[in-house]
Order: structure tokens, then sequence, then C-alpha cells
């Protein structure tokens, strides 16, 4: 692989002191030592989104130039109440659809609770699939959160390395088939 692929990993909560970001840093930190790949992080906090949905001057710039850059995804979502926060969804729905399609997305759950995000990441689903994101299989769940890491940041079980390890071989790989077919392969979606 010679083209460096830009993967967009975004912690999906404002919420405050929230673990959430700190898993999003250990899967970006994993990323970073990954050949020919650019992780970039987003934190929801930076970004403002004015009024509601996906209409004219409702995105933050900023953040519709990293979605429109990105070859790739990486959505790190708390489970909130069985599903993933509002302001998650809102950031989502604030940039239009064709900034996304056809881009891969791998999702990562977390969770305080035993089960690692595993709802979260099933309602996730329909709605990245609806903004015409591919997603892949290689989910990463990351259950007691409060317990997984030590206090600065690192993991305190190396077996989560090669887990985040693993979803990125299989984003990359469905990342390098999409990009040869958007550049190669005629689609109503990405023509010029």
């Amino acid at each position: 692989m010679d083209t460096i692929l830009n993967i967009v990993v975004i912690s999906g909560t404002t919420r405050k002191n929230n673990r959430t970001n700190v898993v999003a840093k250990f899967i970006s930190s994993v990323g970073k030592d990954i050949e020919n790949v650019d992780v970039n992080l987003l934190d929801l906090q930076d970004f403002t989104f004015p009024f509601d949905g996906n209409m004219d001057g409702a995105s933050d710039p900023k953040f519709t130039e990293a979605m429109s850059k990105a070859d790739a995804f990486i959505i790190v979502t708390p489970e909130y109440n069985h599903s993933f926060p509002g302001s998650l969804k809102r950031a989502l729905d604030s940039v239009q659809t064709k900034h996304y399609i056809h881009k891969p997305v791998a999702i990562a759950g977390v969770s305080s609770g035993i089960w690692g995000g595993l709802r979260v990441i099933q309602h996730i689903i329909p709605v990245v699939r609806e903004l015409g994101m591919m997603v892949t299989f290689a989910d990463m769940q990351f259950p007691k959160v409060g317990e997984l890491f030590n206090e600065d940041g690192s993991v305190k079980d190396e077996k989560y390395i090669e887990r985040v390890q693993r979803s990125y071989t299989e984003l990359i790989w469905v990342t390098q088939g999409m990009k040869y077919a958007i550049e190669n392969v005629p689609n109503q979606y990405h023509e010029e």
C-alpha cells in the first residue's frame, strides 16, 4: 500500500470527564504505529453544531472538512441507556451524506457494564449505513471501561491492543478496496 489512508477516530460523546475519550485516545495510539495510515482523533467536545438537523449552517465547518477528507472512520461510542448519545447523532447528521458514501467505518462500544457496548454497536449500525458508510465486522468492545486503563491512559490488558489491531487490519483492507472502487469504477455517487 503506497497511499496514505486518512482514518478519523471520533470520540462520540460530549459528556465531561467521560471514559470514551480514554478509549478513543488508546485506539488512535494503536493506529499511529501502522505504516501508511494517518490517524486523526476528533473529540465532539471540540465542535459546535448550531440549529438542528442536516441543513445549511448546521455543521461545524472543521467537522465537515474532517469528514470530507477521511478515507475511513472509527466511531468510539459509549452506551447510554442502551443506545448512543444524541450528541453523536447530531454531529453525524450535520454533515451531508456525500461526505460519507462508500467510506468504511468500524465501531467501538464503550460501557461501564459487562457487555462492552454491544447494544450501542447494534443501534448505531442502521444510522451509519443510512448515511452511506460501509460497516466492517471487526467491532471493538470495551466493557467495565473504568477498570481497563491505568491513570496515564495505558491499557492494563495487552489483549486489547491485539483486538484494536485486528479491527484496523479489517478497516484498512476494506478501505483500500473501496478507494480503488471509488477511483476506478463508475458510480452515480462519485461522479465529478
